[in-house]
């Protein structure tokens, strides 16, 4: 049965200020006192107080914590909120501690029914036991109600595999019952400096932490409960910047490794941490271990099946793309020989067009397959590349002779603008290879095109760089700059991927295995240099770059004009 509602009338019309110990007095028992659910005193009466000089007036209006205090004080403020949730009154056994004194207790907690039927007080009678608090039959110690505590955290942190629910979870639960100022989660990974507050409970007048990154080695605490994988606890002084007066720290980890960290701030007192209260925190500590563990090894696993389900799905796009390119030059090289066999062709003049555009479709099939073997070698990791010099005005040469008929039969411009004022520039890499890249950035520059054009150019840069163990002084940056259709912003991410084409409807209408930029990625990079695209969105052109090692600086020859200068060292 929980108090009348005449009681909480006796409470509230009580003189603002006064210890209202006269009714209390009158209840009989040795110790009674009513209290919110915070744990504030608002009447109090003690048979004992005046002998041992306590001033019951200085007792009403003041914290639970800094005058006649339970040992465990957030055991006992847990069960307050038990006891105002349920509206059931609890017969329990406490320690309370006055000037270095302790003092059992045989209490009963009573919730205080408002008209509206809601509890949001309790009356707390008692008589003095001189029994110790862990001796009381069938009575809750504070080690014995926190473990009590930690039977449903535990529970509810296995029943999911999601960190952020599992964070969320802990820190509201144990922050709640252990009455703290804040209560965060820090996720840990060893190769990292930084903590990252992951989920913090924290109460309305302090400052939240959630989301900071926090320094391992500017905390003491975090450091040493990180190397331990112990609880560690501290006394802090006011002004700390997130107010911490007293700290309880400890390191969650599995297989004796750490990855997280729950750490406790009291921000308004010094609070002294019970054995109670730390094992508990370890107890829970070693189970978030376990969840964090399991849920970080669920998730890796999840996104390794999605990964291989795209690749699967991505492959599979590939295959129907690329049968379609093959059977395309198959079908001229057979079509084309077929009519020269069958004596179709009206004269040598004409047999001798059959034959080129059968040798033509060839080449294109021959091109088709060496892609795919590329890329076939760069997957099983066989794409080896011996380097030596090579003359980057040959390359541009080369370049523009395979590649500038195109352009003018679509009506392009076709611009090739080495650097200057230099002599012959020596860059450092493999000639074929490099020539495939270049080929492939400008012939996809062309295709896509259609009016405007495409310029290729070039810019030395000084850097002292490593390559295969040799210091070369700088490197080269090519760039294929186009006006044509561009791609948006939005997709841009998926161009360097093997097997995958930005969009389907203009890989029909352009052809193509859209391996072309992932190969010519993987041979830079395989050269020591770094692919990037740019564009500003459909219809806005393109430009794609990358970089290859300089060979040596080349001398300069004279000194143009400024307003002439393109290219700066």
């Amino acid at each position: 049965m929980s108090v009348n509602t005449d009681l909480q009338s006796t409470i509230s019309g009580a003189t603002p200020g006064s210890t209202n110990s006269n009714w209390l007095e009158e209840l009989g028992t040795e110790l009674a006192f009513t209290q919110d659910g915070a744990g504030n005193y608002l009447s109090f009466y003690w048979r004992s107080a005046d002998s041992l000089g306590l001033n019951l007036v200085k007792v009403v209006g003041v914290k639970l914590s800094d005058t006649f205090s339970p040992t465990a004080v957030g055991a006992y403020l847990a069960q307050i909120q038990q006891i105002l949730s349920s509206k059931i009154p609890k017969r329990c056994h406490y320690t309370f501690n006055y000037q270095q004194q302790s003092f059992g207790f045989d209490l009963v907690i009573s919730p205080i029914l408002q008209p509206d039927g809601t509890a949001k007080t309790v009356l707390v009678m008692g008589s003095q036991s001189s029994q110790p608090e862990a001796e009381k039959p069938g009575e809750l110690s504070g080690a014995e109600l926190y473990q009590k505590l930690l039977t449903p955290i535990a529970r509810n942190i296995r029943r999911s595999f999601d960190l952020d629910i599992i964070w969320q979870q802990v820190v509201m639960s144990l922050g709640k019952a252990l009455n703290v100022s804040r209560c965060i989660i820090c996720s840990y990974k060893p190769d990292r400096s930084k903590l990252q507050v992951e989920a913090e409970y924290c109460q309305m007048q302090f400052r939240p932490m959630l989301g900071q990154q926090l320094s391992i080695a500017e905390d003491a605490v975090w450091s040493k409960a990180i190397a331990s994988l112990e609880p560690v606890t501290i006394e802090r002084p006011t002004g700390y910047p997130f107010q911490q007066q007293s700290v309880l720290a400890i390191a969650t980890s599995y297989q004796h490794q750490p990855n997280g960290l729950i750490s406790l701030h009291q921000c308004d007192r010094y609070r002294p941490w019970t054995s109670a209260e730390i094992e508990l925190v370890r107890e829970l500590a070693e189970q978030l271990g376990t969840a964090i563990a399991h849920a970080t090894f669920y998730q890796e696993l999840e996104k390794a099946r999605e990964q291989s389900e795209e690749a699967s799905r991505m492959k599979s796009e590939f295959l129907a793309v690329s049968s379609h390119e093959l059977r395309t030059p198959l079908n001229g090289i057979i079509g084309f020989l077929k009519l020269v066999l069958d004596g179709m062709a009206d004269d040598e003049e004409e047999q001798q067009e059959f034959i080129e555009e059968a040798h033509r479709s060839a080449l294109h099939l021959l091109n088709i397959i060496n892609d795919i073997l590329d890329i076939a070698k760069i997957e099983a990791g066989k794409m080896e590349l011996d380097s030596a010099p090579v003359k980057l005005a040959e390359l541009f040469q080369d370049v523009e002779d395979f590649t500038k008929t195109q352009a003018v039969q679509k009506q392009l411009s076709f611009t090739l603008e080495l650097p200057h004022p230099w002599e012959e520039i020596i860059v450092y890499g493999n000639y074929q290879r490099l020539l495939q890249i270049m080929l492939n950035l400008v012939g996809n520059a062309i295709k896509f095109t259609h009016e405007g054009g495409v310029t290729i150019s070039a810019e030395v840069v000084k850097r002292k760089i490593m390559f295969k163990g040799q210091e070369l002084p700088g490197i080269v940056k090519v760039q294929v700059a186009d006006t044509g259709i561009g791609v948006s912003l939005d997709k841009q991410d998926k161009l360097f991927q093997a097997f995958t084409q930005v969009d389907g409807s203009l890989t029909r209408q352009y052809g193509g295995t859209g391996l072309g930029l992932t190969i010519s990625q993987k041979l830079v990079e395989t050269m020591g240099g770094a692919v990037n695209f740019y564009s500003m969105g459909e219809g806005l052109g393109s430009t794609v770059t990358f970089t290859v090692p300089l060979y040596q600086v080349p001398t300069v020859i004279s000194s143009p004009p400024a307003d002439t200068i393109d290219f700066l060292l």
